[in-house]
């Protein structure tokens, strides 16, 4: 086939136009379906035309999901981290109109981990001498740029970690000069209000999701724990609880 041959999509069958093809494994994928895929999928180039299908479907039943969500708990200024505590479930977006961009919904049981990197840069700062050339300074001086990151590492048959940025605009730090020329100091970060605020709920949400891994982690353990008959203080039965740690004959309360 020619460079300019009409192509047509393998999912939907709409011709694609000349700019639009999304090239698959084994096949093309107009712009339109490929706006349907997860946000976090990035292996595209590599799937099969049966494999999109089977994401396109995923993310069609996560329509549901999202329908079905109810926030409880929100962690975030720009990108933001959702949870549906009662029903166990969690979304990372920035959308506003949640039915529109349908967000991946997950399981806690689904995260594996949860980092945060902060990304630092820096530029060295410069001067002019009295030939109006520039100079470093003695010491030499920078200012810094910091970014705030957050991957949360998970099980998905599309994709492995959600990374997104938690501030919306880098954080700036030029610091002051040297107290004694030709003496370097080094400036510590945590000395600026908008950085220490990002890497606080950096943290914040780190910890809440290392916790929530935990917690299920321990509900699956105790799950799987060969279960113990033991006697009922309310009604006296020697009895197996339930699932709740309640008596199976009178309802109390057994476990915890």
């Amino acid at each position: 086939m020619g460079l300019f041959d009409k192509k047509y999509c393998d999912i939907c069958g709409e011709k694609i136009g000349l700019l639009g093809n999304r090239k698959l494994e084994n096949g093309n994928l107009c712009k339109n379906c490929a706006k349907k895929l997860s946000p976090w999928f990035s292996d595209r180039r590599n799937s099969t035309v049966d494999e999109i299908k089977a994401q396109l479907a995923y993310r069609e039943e996560n329509k549901r999901k999202v329908a079905a969500f109810h926030t409880t708990r929100t962690l975030g200024t720009d990108t933001k981290v959702l949870l549906d505590e009662d029903a166990g479930k969690f979304m990372v977006t920035r959308a506003r109109n949640l039915v529109e961009t349908n967000p991946d919904v997950l399981d806690f049981a689904d995260v594996t981990g949860c980092n945060l990197d902060i990304d630092e840069r820096r530029s060295e700062l410069k001067r002019e001498d009295k030939d109006g050339k520039e100079i470093s300074y003695n010491p030499p001086r920078y200012e810094y740029s910091y970014d705030f990151y957050i991957t949360i590492f998970v099980n998905n048959p599309y994709f492995d970690e959600m990374r997104f940025k938690i501030n919306s605009s880098s954080v700036d730090i030029t610091p002051p000069p040297a107290m004694r020329p030709g003496m370097a100091t080094r400036y510590d970060p945590e000395s600026n209000v908008a950085y220490r605020n990002c890497k606080k709920l950096g943290e914040e949400i780190r910890q809440m999701l290392t916790q929530i891994r935990k917690d299920v982690r321990e509900k699956i353990e105790q799950a799987a724990a060969p279960k113990a008959e033991i006697t009922c203080p309310y009604c006296g039965a020697t009895t197996m609880p339930d699932a709740s740690g309640r008596c199976e004959y009178c309802g109390g309360a057994v476990n915890g």
